[in-house]
Formats: structure tokens, C-alpha cells, sequence
């Protein structure tokens, strides 16, 4: 039995130490907001956070889990959205969404280290999450707009 704190609940999974988090998460736990991109931590789709930091789900074994899971499901609620998920549809970021949950947890990662990031930031911070759709005008201005509302309490 593997112990896990996933969005503030504490669980354990009868799964093998080497399953990767991504598909703990999503067939061990039902969470399916955590994507399947690549599979080698190259497009960010799986991006959770794991003690706040922004990691590829896919390339971490749930055995080697160091701290708290946080995933999309765990960041707001759809009665009280964080401001990033507010920020997101106000500047209708998807097209077709996929990508989505990752970017979000990424950007929260980027935010909570760096409450009001550039636009060279934000780049660097985004450069491993990858939208096929190219909606990162839409990403950056989200993000700003939702640091913005952050400041602000």
C-alpha cells in the first residue's frame, strides 16, 4: 500500500511503487483532470504539484512521491474558482482544452513563486507546456490578469 495526500485527502492506493503518479491519479483515484500527453514529460499536459512545485506526473513514480498532491481538481472548486481559473475563462484560453489543466498548474506554480512576473517570466516559466492550439497570447494575458487580481487580495 502506497500513502498519498492528494488535494488535501489522505489515501492509499494497492498499487506498485513504480506506477507512474499520472495513471495513480487518474485510474487509482478517478482524478481525470491530469492529462496523458507524451508520456515523457515534454508537452506538460500531466503537470500536478507536488509540495507546490510543478511536476510531470508521467515521470514520477508514485513511490517517489516526497510530499502533497495537488491537482487541477484540488486548485478550486466550480462553485469558487481560483482567480487563475477565473482569469482563464474570462480570456477563453481553451480551444480545445486539452492541454489545459496543465498550463493552469503551471502557471499557479509560476505564481505562487513569482506573484508578479514579466512577460519573459511567464515564457520561461510556460516554455514546457505545450498548447497545440497556440493560444499563448491568451495563456500570458491570463496569467498577468490573474497576478494582477492576486495583488489586489
Amino acid at each position: 500500500m502506497i500513502p498519498l495526500t492528494v488535494n488535501g485527502e489522505t489515501t492509499e492506493l494497492d498499487l506498485p511503487a513504480d506506477v507512474p503518479l499520472l495513471w495513480a491519479l487518474r485510474d487509482g483515484l478517478g482524478l481525470t483532470g491530469t492529462k496523458f500527453g507524451c508520456g515523457v514529460a515534454a508537452c506538460g499536459a500531466c503537470t500536478v504539484h507536488i509540495d507546490g512545485e510543478a511536476v510531470r506526473s508521467c515521470q514520477v513514480a508514485i513511490g517517489d512521491v516526497w510530499g502533497d498532491v495537488t491537482t487541477i481538481e484540488g486548485l478550486g472548486t466550480p462553485d469558487n474558482l481560483a482567480k487563475l481559473q477565473q482569469a482563464w475563462i474570462d480570456h477563453q484560453v481553451a480551444q480545445c482544452g486539452y492541454c489545459q489543466s496543465g498550463q493552469i498548474m503551471q502557471a499557479a506554480s509560476l505564481l505562487a513563486e513569482n506573484p508578479a512576473p514579466s512577460d519573459d517570466d511567464i515564457d520561461a516559466a510556460m516554455a514546457g507546456n505545450l498548447c497545440r492550439c497556440g493560444t499563448y497570447p491568451r495563456i500570458r494575458a491570463a496569467i498577468k490578469t490573474a497576478a494582477t487580481q492576486m495583488s489586489e487580495g
